[in-house]
């Protein structure tokens, strides 16, 4: 099964008019490891450019975050929000490609969820509703999230065209496509999910209308870039501050979501669950599964897909057109070689993303096991 495994994550794709080298992409992280002004560094430039010397066909980005008010969710995460920005991604994005990769970058504004935004006081959402759950001290935030300001229309104007503009900003700096988040709780799926979004306009009740800020997301995008530059989506159930949140419709409410979905000018979907192959409601299809049924795009599928048979049976069945790998890439960045060459592949080792998720902690850690192996291969 390996080899055909292999066999399978190493077919060509064409997404939009972007030719890949492979269904295998490395999914976003986010690793808090940019300057305080939001800036990729050396270190960064490294980190993504290992993917592509890896043979990953797809790198893409942590979210980047968009506009200088409200969207940056963490301290140290990069941005795609200025002038600065743009041009310090252009040698990174050369780096990769000068390796047969090619790179997205994920724009992200982080909403109610926002742990670390020195442009602003105070975070903004759907509705006045505090998140559930607690912020992430991996990402150096503590304790329960802020209640939200409730967005006023122009605000929310002002939300779509930061996706606009930084969507411009990644094609002028060299990026091959943008994937739009719209998942994990951040704010386009907080105006998608019924217990953070109250609103009583046209942005809130049915689904439609709690779908109504991607789409226009989604169109402002594609208007910014073009026909041709690769425009995608992510979406999911789970969120970092919900990780058991289920659609409350079932699989009768993702039909309509991937119905509506499909209609708009994307090139991709990118769905992500826990475990990407198992149901989606605990019987029946996966949530790739259901989104390439009822959209027509291709699918990305994400969520415990290290093992290379898993992988590829997401493909064999139909389920997914590629895979994102997160904690398998972290363990192993050249993860597309090893699996060709039929070399072992370790387990994920949470030290890698504690006490902080970033680049400089990741280092120490290896580090680290790497002094204790010699060790004890040295013997007493």
């Amino acid at each position: 099964m390996e080899h055909h495994a292999h066999q399978r994550l190493s077919e060509p794709l064409a997404l939009g008019r972007l030719q890949l080298a492979n269904r295998l992409a490395v999914a976003p992280m986010t690793r808090v490891s940019a300057s305080a002004q939001g800036l990729p560094t050396p270190h960064m430039a490294d980190y993504y450019r290992g993917f592509a010397e890896g043979g990953f066909g797809l790198v893409i980005t942590e979210g980047l975050y968009t506009d200088e008010d409200f969207s940056q969710g963490y301290l140290f995460q990069p941005g795609m929000a200025n002038e600065a920005q743009q041009q310090a991604w252009r040698g990174i994005i050369a780096g990769v490609q000068a390796q047969g990769a090619r790179m997205l970058a994920q724009l992200m504004h982080a909403g109610a969820l926002s742990q670390g935004n020195p442009h602003r006081v105070g975070t903004v959402g759907p509705s006045a509703v505090q998140p559930v759950g607690r912020q992430m001290p991996f990402y150096r935030g503590s304790g329960a999230y802020p209640l939200p300001a409730a967005m006023a229309p122009q605000e929310i104007d002002h939300a779509v065209q930061g996706f606009a503009l930084s969507a411009r900003r990644a094609r002028q700096a060299g990026f091959d496509g943008v994937e739009i988040h719209g998942a994990n709780g951040y704010l386009l799926d907080q105006f998608l999910s019924e217990g953070s979004n109250l609103r009583e306009d046209g942005h809130g009740g049915a689904l439609a209308g709690r779908l109504r800020l991607i789409c226009e997301v989604a169109w402002a995008v594609r208007a910014a870039v073009g026909p041709d530059f690769v425009v995608g989506l992510r979406i999911s159930q789970a969120k970092v501050n919900d990780f058991a949140c289920k659609w409350r419709g079932g699989e009768a409410e993702a039909r309509a979501l991937f119905e509506l979905l499909g209609r708009l000018p994307l090139d991709y979907l990118h769905t992500t669950e826990h475990m990407a192959w198992q149901p989606a409601f605990g019987i029946g299809p996966s949530l790739a599964a259901l989104a390439k049924r009822y959209a027509g795009l291709p699918v990305l599928a994400n969520g415990g897909l290290h093992d290379p048979a898993r992988a590829a049976g997401m493909l064999a069945r139909g389920e997914a057109d590629f895979v994102a790998l997160g904690r398998g890439a972290l363990t192993h960045p050249d993860w597309p070689r090893r699996v060709a060459q039929g070399l072992p592949l370790s387990e994920f080792d949470a030290g890698l993303l504690a006490p902080i998720a970033d680049l400089a902690h990741a280092d120490l850690h290896r580090a680290a096991a790497r002094a204790a192996l010699e060790r004890t291969a040295a013997g007493p």
